[in-house]
């Protein structure tokens, strides 16, 4: 499942891995430092967007588990009307009793199973969708952190291009 942060990412690795080498260095490469800067900014801007899509996730969760109660209780107060109807004399009312507790032992076992496996999806799928954004957040942090490292020890080999852009140094990425 890529998300746009991954996307976004992606777009700057291939940007730094497309890159020119800088004159007489196989080593560093020069990149348009807004535009990585951008894909930055914007990844930034996607992570709230990630954490909206799990907050919907867990929100069609609970309207699962609510739905799956009041099928339950739904089922519970059918076989209780069934059972009630049953009852017309004194042998028909203990089968019907017995019947009653049947079904309704059915209708709490099968909420339960209900509701412990939507807990148990929701819960794996919120694990899965927390570690996914906690990737691209330590991915984009490292990079970002890349990215301004290798702005910072640029020194004496700055560019005399327009911009006065700062070299960066793609071997510090791998």
């Amino acid at each position: 499942m890529a998300t746009a942060v991954d996307e976004l990412l992606d777009m700057l690795f291939d940007m730094v891995d497309e890159a020119k080498n800088a004159a007489f260095s196989s080593d560093k490469c020069v990149i348009d430092r807004d535009k990585a800067l951008d894909l930055i900014e914007d990844a930034k801007k996607q992570l709230p967007v990630d954490l909206a899509e799990a907050r919907k996730i867990l929100n069609a969760r609970n309207e699962y588990l609510a739905a799956a109660k009041r099928e339950a209780e739904e089922i519970r107060k059918r076989a209780e009307i069934e059972a009630n109807q049953m009852v017309s004399e004194a042998p028909v009312m203990t089968q019907a009793r017995q019947k009653a507790r049947e079904v309704l032992a059915r209708a709490d076992e099968e909420a339960k199973k209900t509701c412990r496996e939507t807990n148990e999806y929701c819960a794996d799928l919120l694990r899965r969708t927390e570690d996914a954004l906690a990737a691209a957040h330590a991915e984009m942090r490292q990079v970002h952190n890349q990215f301004r490292s290798g702005m910072g020890s640029g020194g004496s080999e700055r560019s005399s291009s327009a911009g006065g852009g700062r070299m960066y140094d793609a071997e510090a990425d791998g």
